[in-house]
């Protein structure tokens, strides 16, 4: 399977688990090495760096910006070999959305 075809179907699940999300293509030109997709669901954000499988080479930056964005939010390299795994980080990583509970002392 080629990376777009990869890509495409990845898309299409994160846009099923993650109803609403926004899912960007960032532009490699504009910083070099940032993660090929923004996902933006409610209040949270991930960045994946899609690759066709697991012994793709990584440009430079690539994987500076995946730690960076990891600490921040998540970031991932994702291929075929580990999808499943990130789809369940995602998922954790985007979690339930609860609302502050609140407290009233007399």
């Amino acid at each position: 399977m080629g990376e777009s075809s990869f890509e495409a179907e990845l898309i299409k699940d994160i846009r099923d688990l993650f109803p609403g999300c926004i899912i960007l293509k960032n532009d490699a030109n504009y910083l070099q090495g940032f993660p090929d997709r923004l996902i933006l669901y409610k209040n949270k954000w991930a960045v994946l760096e899609v690759k066709r499988s697991q012994e793709a080479p990584h440009r430079i930056n690539q994987d500076y910006y995946i730690r960076l964005t990891n600490s921040m939010s998540y970031g991932s390299f994702v291929y075929p070999e580990n999808r499943e795994r990130v789809l369940n980080e995602l998922q954790k990583a985007f979690g339930p959305i609860r609302r502050a509970r609140l407290s009233f002392r007399k």
